[in-house]
């Protein structure tokens, strides 16, 4: 069997989804983006996509619900200078096509805009290789998802008496997308994508903690074999035993280490969205400016890549038709770039870098991360952590916020540790860890060598927009942080 390669696999399939059922052919698509090049314009795409979402979810041992979706349109877009024009349509038709086209050819001229030459034949656009085109919600059948998560929630009673409750879901989602630019580029891809997640509550003289776990990213759901369900499973129930046993947190200024993998979050809010190539054009970013400048300690280098093989924040071509890449953003400390879409790397005159993301067809693209993440120092943890007199050492995080402009941060501590004189005391709850972005940077001391992604549950939320990301770090000793506490 001779297969086709990949970029034209995933062309021919949102061909045969996308274009094929609705009448539509190169010459009408290149006809929209005509009407759109009636008027000066430096740039214009259409934007093609079919979603199929399907998830259940289990509580108190009984599966108790269950979605199935499907959602579908082209979105439309023009831009000209800073100035975008956008129409979407879930009418996927020569039609809607059109009228759309022509709501956004009445942008209005801008000074440093351009007529664009539109191409004559199409150019299919480099991409990636990073993942099957799996439709993973055929990859189970339903009695095999309920059995599933009928077993999670076995296994986590089982782990212990004093699991009292048990909450699991598992979601797949099968997503197809296809770009048609003015300049003549073709771009599709097909992006499997899955996630199972469990929440535990355990009980003991009185009190309930609760406890989480789970995981994903592109593939199917035979992902989830036992081995797998057991790390998950572990992951809830020893966090909430771990917290059963929690002190109120120490408060004032101190060293914080944080642990590999999902505490990167603290790294893609309070560093990745600051290094957003809209925000430093704009002069809003606290990094705006100082490429090329020291902006964090000597060993600290961060990336943002997307092309992890079957990681969930990965890509094979973004949603303006350019592969993803592998970004250095922070090298030895010195910033190196950002992170750009089309339309900010334009008007900053450099190159995207494969980070135009959009939710659905029914948003316009922008700067968003794929997988971010701090590369290895040379460190153990147990030197990290035995180099602490008194402070804390943070192993997961749960929500958080950002100012892009100051950098200032606030992340909630959900399992974290007092250490004196090196040693683990025990653990705490109610730590609140605030700092600023880039100062934060400079006060690194120690990076291990144990880098750790997170599991697959990111998503990144920026302007109303919703996107699947990665996060992750080795262990970290940033000197100098404020922790409010509860005690």
């Amino acid at each position: 069997m001779i297969s086709r390669e990949p970029t034209l696999e995933r062309l021919a399939i949102a061909q045969q989804l996308l274009i094929d059922p609705f009448g539509l052919d190169e010459a009408k698509l290149a006809a929209a983006l005509g009407v759109i090049g009636e008027h000066r314009i430096d740039d214009a795409d259409l934007y093609f996509q079919i979603t199929r979402h399907e998830g259940w979810s289990l509580e108190e041992g009984i599966v108790k619900s269950g979605s199935f979706s499907i959602d579908q349109g082209v979105g439309v877009r023009a831009v000209a200078g800073e100035k975008t024009a956008f129409a979407y349509s879930d009418d996927i038709s020569e039609a809607a096509l059109l009228d759309a086209a022509r709501t956004v050819r009445s942008i209005a001229a801008a000074g440093q805009n351009r007529r664009v030459k539109l191409a004559r034949q199409p150019r299919i656009a480099t991409s990636r290789a990073l993942y099957l085109p799996t439709d993973p919600i055929g990859t189970l059948d339903s009695t095999q998802k309920v059995a599933l998560l009928e077993k999670i929630e076995k296994m986590a009673r089982a782990r212990d008496p004093r699991v009292v409750q048990v909450m699991a879901g598992v979601a797949a989602e099968y997503d197809v997308v296809m770009v048609a630019r003015a300049d003549g580029t073709r771009a599709a891809d097909v992006r499997p994508l899955v996630r199972l997640s469990i929440t535990v509550i355990a009980e003991s003289n009185g009190r309930r903690e609760v406890g989480s776990g789970g995981g994903g990213g592109r593939f199917g759901l035979g992902y989830f074999q036992d081995e797998q369900l057991t790390l998950y499973v572990d992951q809830a129930v020893n966090a909430a035993l771990t917290n059963l046993d929690s002190r109120p947190a120490p408060a004032g200024v101190m060293t914080v280490v944080l642990g590999p993998g999902w505490p990167g979050v603290l790294l893609h809010e309070a560093i990745g969205h600051g290094l957003e190539g809209d925000f430093n054009r704009k002069g809003s970013s606290a990094f705006a400016g100082r490429i090329g400048q020291r902006v964090a300690a000597k060993g600290v280098t961060v990336l943002d890549d997307g092309t992890l093989p079957d990681r969930r924040g990965s890509l094979n071509v973004d949603d303006e038709g350019c592969a993803s890449q592998r970004n250095v953003l922070i090298e030895d400390g010195i910033l190196k770039g950002y992170i750009q879409d089309s339309m900010n790397a334009r008007l900053m005159g450099v190159k995207p870098t494969g980070n135009g993301r959009r939710e659905s067809y029914a948003h316009v693209p922008m700067p968003r991360m794929t997988n971010t993440y701090m590369l290895n120092g040379d460190k153990t943890k147990d030197e990290i952590v035995g180099s602490i007199k008194r402070g804390l050492y943070a192993t997961n995080f749960g929500g958080g916020q950002v100012d892009i402009t100051s950098g200032k941060f606030v992340f909630s501590a959900s399992e974290a540790y007092w250490v004196e004189n090196g040693k683990i005391l025990y653990p705490v709850k109610g730590a609140t860890i605030i700092g600023n972005g880039p100062d934060a940077l400079t006060r690194v001391k120690m990076i291990g060598n144990d880098l750790a992604l997170d599991s697959g549950v990111g998503v990144c939320g920026k302007e109303g927009q919703s996107v699947p990301v990665g996060v992750g770090q080795p262990t970290l000793r940033i000197d100098g942080l404020t922790v409010g506490g509860t005690a």
